[in-house]
């Protein structure tokens, strides 16, 4: 069930499922953005870096963190436009880490039109040993729940 703007406040928070990040899941980012950095695709190259191996590409977090909020269902169906992201790369996603995404309201406002508001949430994507991988901002447009019935 979908949350609305007016079953939110700020400083709730709300932890989503688990993910593994596969072999799988970096070629096919790999293709999908035509990003073939040898940091992804080689191992070679990659073990003489400061990672000592290949790192998933950063986008692909970024991507992932969307997956997981979305995994939630918390705003399916609510959400009307997702607006703005400020985001940071703060340590490697490797191939088979385990990551999930902590979501905390940071920032709520209505705008002009009655029927909707605006939605900040701070978003810290953390790896299996609980260490933050990426972190950021998520600015969505989200229905109040009156309108969900126009």
């Amino acid at each position: 069930m979908p949350k609305f703007y007016e079953d939110l406040k700020v400083g709730d928070k709300f932890v989503t499922p688990r993910r593994t990040v596969t072999e799988a899941d970096i070629v096919a980012f790999s293709g999908l953005s035509g990003d073939y950095n040898a940091l992804h695709t080689d191992e070679v190259f990659a073990s003489e870096t400061q990672f000592g191996g290949r790192i998933a590409h950063g986008p692909l977090g970024f991507v992932i963190a969307t997956g997981l909020s979305n995994r939630t269902g918390l705003f399916d169906g609510s959400t009307l436009a997702f607006l703005e992201m400020k985001w940071k790369f703060t340590a490697p996603i490797y191939p088979g880490d385990t990551v999930h995404l902590e979501m905390t309201v940071v920032e709520m406002r209505p705008t002009s039109k009655p029927d909707r508001g605006i939605l900040v949430r701070e978003m810290n994507l953390f790896n299996h040993k609980g260490q933050l991988v990426q972190t950021g901002l998520f600015t969505i447009m989200i229905k109040f729940r009156g309108a969900a019935a126009e």
